[in-house]
């Protein structure tokens, strides 16, 4: 639903009058121009066309409306490069020392991995409620699609560690939503590595190990791992919440 209302805030931000009626091919085209200009990446634009879409999808399938922009309205997206470690650099992860600041980012690294590459608002915003009999069961807070993972005793172990009092990890006991807790792990991660101090002020710095590491790496790690072990690409596809056959897994 957040999700959703971000792109509503957007569309509204453009154009304070809108209504269904309004919103044809050219509108599309004017939106996506307006985004590029201020500055937002392709697949991002992508992303919020994709959930004016699926308003639009439900409003037909409802009878609300009966114009569909989208037939002729081609949403573009870039492809990305691969972002997911190897075996070896996943071990040189999990293992490598770290400043006492930095542990618990390497740590939600690890469990969003354990937990088959778990969207981190979704992990954020779990509470006790959702694990049960060893396993965390939740619905996708994006597509609403329900999952039952088992909690392997690594994941539990890190669970136990960061428990929180209103949240299962304690995370957003203290942060006002996700995206800021995202933006500091993010920061973090691509932070870890060796330093010295250099001059009178001894300033930090840093022979960065992983500068482009994020969130996204863990996910997209855990099933271009699983895919390395034959697992089928429609249960990888399922996991990540990806529909069935998506290019975005493969």
């Amino acid at each position: 639903i957040a999700l959703y209302e971000r792109t509503l805030s957007k569309m509204q931000a453009f154009d304070p009058d809108l209504t269904f009626e309004k919103i044809d091919v050219d509108w599309l085209k004017m939106l996506e121009k307006k985004w590029k200009e201020d500055g937002f990446k392709t697949n991002y634009i992508a992303i919020h066309m994709r959930n004016i879409r699926a308003i639009f999808n439900y409003a037909l399938d409802e009878e609300v409306i009966t114009a569909y922009p989208f037939r002729k309205f081609k949403i573009k997206k870039e492809v990305t490069a691969k972002r997911n470690l190897t075996l070896e650099q996943l071990r040189e992860l999990f293992t490598m020392p770290v400043e006492d600041f930095q542990v618990k980012y390497v740590d939600y690294f690890k469990l969003i991995f354990y937990l088959i590459g778990i969207n981190i608002s979704d992990l954020l915003s779990l509470t006790k409620d959702n694990l049960i009999n060893g396993r965390i069961e939740y619905h996708r807070h994006k597509t609403n699609r329900f999952y039952s993972i088992k909690v392997e005793p690594e994941a539990m172990e890190l669970i136990n560690k960061y428990r929180g009092t209103d949240h299962l990890i304690n995370i957003m006991d203290t942060h006002g939503t996700y995206i800021y807790f995202t933006k500091e792990i993010n920061a973090s991660l691509q932070r870890l590595g060796t330093f010295k101090r250099k001059g009178l002020g001894g300033k930090k710095i840093i022979d960065r190990k992983f500068p482009h590491l994020t969130t996204y790496w863990a996910r997209h790690t855990w099933a271009t791992m699983a895919s390395e072990l034959d697992i089928p690409v429609e249960t990888i596809s399922m996991a990540l919440g990806h529909a069935l056959g998506s290019e975005v897994t493969n």
